[in-house]
């Protein structure tokens, strides 16, 4: 399992990004959350295989239809355990 902290700056507040990632999660299977920030970013923690956080990552480096995402920050974890994905 690959855990990630992932740190997504731009205009990803008030156009869904939160809902989108959730559908997103489950559709990688990945495991986590997300939240948005004070600051105006988004936060998530995500686990899954190697290959299911590649896609996640990939899909958050441009988010949905509304987002313009401007930095995709990526930090490894030790590991964590989720249950499911969930918003926060």
């Amino acid at each position: 399992m690959r855990n990630v902290e992932i740190y997504i700056n731009g205009r990803v507040q008030g156009v869904g990004f939160r809902y989108r990632t959730m559908e997103k999660a489950k559709e990688y299977n990945v495991k986590g959350f997300v939240r948005n920030i004070a600051d105006g970013s988004v936060y998530i923690q995500a686990s899954g295989t190697n290959a299911d956080i590649d896609q996640f990552i990939a899909w958050c480096h441009n988010g949905p239809r509304m987002a313009i995402v401007e930095s995709v920050d990526i930090v490894e974890t030790n590991d964590k355990q989720f249950t499911d994905f969930s918003i926060r």
